[in-house]
């Protein structure tokens, strides 16, 4: 029964009660006083029931109200979230503003200010378990969709994903954009598929000790992204197992180690299946096929990958074995040619703060007033990448392409706030080359070592 019915009715019921029983139970000398002090007390429970009454009313009224939802600023971004957190919006950004100064390269036009990535990223979830990502770049001669996908949370063992992200396949190209080590990711990232359009399932097994990824992508070539389109039967499976055994035991010195393996499978066809060209850490090419080559048959992936951590201390390394089959034309011999590449790659974090795969947070943001710096972090890194002897001469030209890269980095981060950094970078490449290759390449980026000063300053939020 509700209060307000209560309220109603006891009064009128305890009245009547007392009424017809008074005469029984009292005396004509005190009936008089009995029944005064038993009506002031039927008012007090009255009055009390009254404002029980009003409460629940207030209770009922502020239950049909509209709640306002939470509004969020923050170096994470913008964010819009209903009252139950079941709902909401997130805005963010990454803007890139590079300068590239190349040394001893013999009066090549390559020095140059570069807006190199300029994002507005858009993220949300509807009823906690469904999520959207839609990333469109600004930066470079056209406005572009990096990202764009659906996510739908089953638990935390399965987690399914439809649309346009990165397949599972290279380590540091999986890291976001704002926290890798360098400027540039390493020439290993050449051997691995940037973007495609497919779907994914994906989970966490062993309290998080254990991640895995599965998935069917329409396919791309090396360090390719999908044109937002896939017409043809020729799809890839792309599988990783990713494995943090020792995450929950505190303290111990292999803490922050993970390690892991991906791999992918498919066909590709057409010129638009092989590689556009591997590129330097200058971001010059430094081998492509010949225009005529074609990729015609299975192409096949292979990663084994590691990354750790340890307070200030953080290190990746990654191995990839790239394999396509290819002909010099239409009608020519095809020949299955292996593109291998490695790296390894650490950083220390002078000021404390600690490593990692999400970036380094300062303590305290720089302030030149107070005396504050932000967090310094210097980086090194080794690579290699090697091209199949037998992709010369026939499906690449020996005077325009290198079969061998091999780079060294240094670097210095400067995190002035979580969302401001500071990149200084300088890297040197030398370049192998097939036996039959003249001692003048025919491409003036070839005739020396890549010796490149890159700086940044970024802003990520």
């Amino acid at each position: 029964m509700k209060i307000s019915s209560l309220c109603q009715l006891v009064p009128p019921l305890a009245v009547l009660v007392l009424n017809a029983a008074l005469p029984a139970m009292l005396t004509a000398a005190d009936q008089g006083d009995e029944i005064k002090l038993l009506r002031e007390q039927l008012r007090a429970i009255e009055q009390k029931l009254l404002v029980l009454e009003r409460k629940q009313e207030i209770k009922d009224e502020a239950a049909a109200a509209p709640v306002a939802p939470k509004i969020t600023i923050s170096d994470k971004g913008f964010a819009l979230a209903s009252a139950d957190g079941a709902n909401s919006i997130k805005l963010r950004g990454l803007v890139q503003l590079d300068s590239r100064l190349f040394f001893g390269d013999n009066g090549i036009v390559n020095n140059a200010f570069v807006l190199r990535r300029a994002r507005l990223i858009t993220e949300g979830t509807f009823a906690k378990k469904y999520s959207f990502q839609f990333v469109t770049e600004f930066g470079g001669s056209a406005v572009s969709i990096i990202d764009a996908n659906l996510g739908v949370t089953i638990d935390k063992a399965l987690q399914l994903k439809f649309g346009k992200f990165k397949p599972p396949v290279g380590l540091e190209l999986l890291q976001s954009d704002s926290w890798t080590f360098f400027n540039e990711r390493s020439i290993v990232t050449n051997l691995v598929p940037n973007r495609d359009l497919g779907v994914q399932a994906g989970g966490e097994l062993f309290n998080g000790r254990v991640s895995y990824a599965a998935g069917i992508f329409g396919g791309v070539a090396d360090g390719a992204s999908t044109t937002n389109t896939d017409f043809d039967n020729e799809k890839d499976v792309v599988v990783r197992l990713f494995a943090s055994p020792f995450q929950h035991d505190a303290g111990s010195p292999v803490q922050g180690l993970s390690f892991g393996i991906s791999a992918s499978l498919g066909r590709e066809k057409t010129a638009a299946g092989r590689t556009a060209g591997y590129k330097t850490d200058g971001q010059q090419t430094f081998f492509s096929y010949n225009t005529a080559t074609i990729a015609d048959g299975q192409s096949w992936r292979i990663s084994p990958q590691f990354d750790y951590r340890h307070g200030s201390f953080g290190a990746i390394g990654e191995y990839v074995l790239s394999t396509v089959n290819v002909r010099p034309s239409a009608a020519g011999a095809k020949a299955g040619l292996q593109n291998k590449a490695w790296q390894f790659a650490a950083a220390y974090v002078l000021t404390g703060e600690d490593s990692s795969f999400a970036g380094v947070v300062p303590r305290g943001n720089f302030d030149f007033t107070n005396g504050t710096w932000g967090a310094f972090e210097v980086t090194g890194r080794y690579a290699n990448l090697r091209i199949d002897d037998a992709a010369f001469p026939l499906y690449a030209s020996v005077s325009t392409s290198a079969d061998e890269a091999t780079s060294y980095g240094l670097g210095l981060n400067w995190y002035l706030s979580k969302t401001v950094v500071f990149k200084f970078d300088y890297y040197q490449t030398k370049f192998g080359f097939a036996p039959s290759a003249p001692a003048d390449p025919a491409a003036p980026a070839l005739r020396q070592d890549e010796k490149a000063l890159i700086t940044r300053l970024q802003l990520s939020f």
